[in-house]
C-alpha cells in the first residue's frame, strides 16, 4: 500500500500585511496571502505571467514572528501541507470550502526594508520557535571538490544492494 504525501513548497510575495488573531485559548494564528507567479503561453503564443494566490496559516510563536517582521510585498518561502476545510456560510446561503497551506516553516527572504534580496532572518513555523538567522555568502568561492572525493577503493567496491 502506498503512503500518502501532502507536502507543498512555494516562494512568492505577500499581497497583504499579515493578519494575527488568537484562538480562545490564546494560541496565535497568523494568516498570510502569498502570490506566486507562473508562466504560460497566451492565445498569441507569447509567454505571460500568471499569478496564483495562496492563503497560508502559521500557528504559535511562528505566526507572531510573521506578524511582527513581515509586511505586504515581502518575499517568503513557505513549506507546509495542504489543508481542506468546509463550513456553513454565516448568512445561511450554503456550504463554503477552501484549500489553504498550513506552514511548517516560513523563511523570510529579502531584506526587511525590501532594498535587497537575501540575508533575511529564518523563521520556523508550526510553533517550533525561531530558526537561526539567514546566511548570506560573502564571496563566490567554489567548494574544494576534494571534500567530495569518494571514500574507499572506487568503482571496484562491492555494493551490498
Amino acid at each position: 500500500m502506498a503512503e500518502n504525501i501532502n507536502r507543498v513548497t512555494i516562494t512568492g510575495n505577500l499581497t497583504t500585511d499579515p493578519e494575527l488573531r488568537h484562538t480562545p485559548t490564546g494560541t496565535a494564528v497568523c494568516t498570510l496571502r502569498v502570490a506566486v507567479n507562473g508562466r504560460r503561453k497566451d492565445q498569441s503564443g507569447q509567454w505571460v505571467d500568471k499569478p496564483n494566490y495562496f492563503n497560508v496559516t502559521v500557528w504559535g510563536a511562528s505566526g507572531e514572528n510573521c506578524s511582527n517582521y513581515l509586511s505586504k510585498g515581502r518575499p517568503v518561502a513557505v513549506d507546509g501541507r495542504l489543508d481542506w476545510r468546509e463550513w456553513e456560510a454565516k448568512d445561511g446561503s450554503g456550504k463554503r470550502q477552501t484549500v489553504e497551506i498550513v506552514a511548517d516553516t516560513v523563511q523570510f527572504l529579502g531584506s526587511r526594508d525590501g532594498s535587497a534580496p537575501g540575508g533575511g532572518g529564518g523563521q520556523q513555523g508550526g510553533g517550533a520557535g525561531e530558526q537561526g538567522g539567514g546566511f548570506t555568502p560573502q564571496a563566490d568561492v567554489p567548494a574544494d571538490t576534494g571534500d567530495f572525493a569518494p571514500a574507499g577503493g572506487g568503482p571496484d567496491d562491492d555494493i551490498p544492494f
